[in-house]
């Protein structure tokens, strides 16, 4: 786990967890939502990143904006409003579609690199969902051959 604490930290307050195959063992799903709820966390957030996806599909505005709706609804989030995704970038390394998608407790945003065919999607919420799960839905739905992804916990 690697902890990167605010200013001033105190007694843990002001302290952001995060678990990542980088820096330790990633919780399970249970695990997570235990911490979450226990310890009276404020948000969550997966950060998952994807490689070699499929290309039609990250190339896709439909389908990404098929994704947010599906997504929310997987992990019992309320959408506020219409997924909102837009293609851009100068370079080539950079260019494609990115995401964002309100939800009453916060968001669902991404990013997707058609150069590379990798995609870079975050889940903040204040309500707590399965933070592996989401991932692993993330992957099937993109067809990423490879996927990594780390959870943190909000609480200031």
């Amino acid at each position: 786990m690697f902890v990167c604490s605010g200013y001033p930290p105190y007694n843990g307050v002001n302290t952001l967890y995060v678990m990542s195959p980088y820096a330790g063992k990633l919780l399970s799903d249970e695990e997570a939502i235990k911490k979450y709820n226990d310890e009276n966390q404020w948000g969550l957030i997966v950060s998952i990143d994807l490689g070699e996806c499929d290309h039609e599909k990250i190339s896709s505005k439909e389908h990404i904006t098929q994704f947010a709706i599906d997504l929310a609804k997987y992990i019992d989030m309320k959408r506020y409003g219409e997924p909102i995704v837009v293609f851009f970038g100068d370079h080539p390394k950079v260019q494609g579609y990115s995401l964002v998608q309100l939800i009453e407790t916060s968001l669902i945003s991404g990013h997707f690199a058609e150069d590379t065919d990798r995609a870079f999607i975050d889940v903040f919420s204040c309500k707590d969902f399965p933070p592996e799960k989401t991932a692993e839905y993330t992957q099937k739905y993109f067809g990423a051959k490879k996927m990594q992804y780390c959870i943190a916990f909000r609480n200031i």
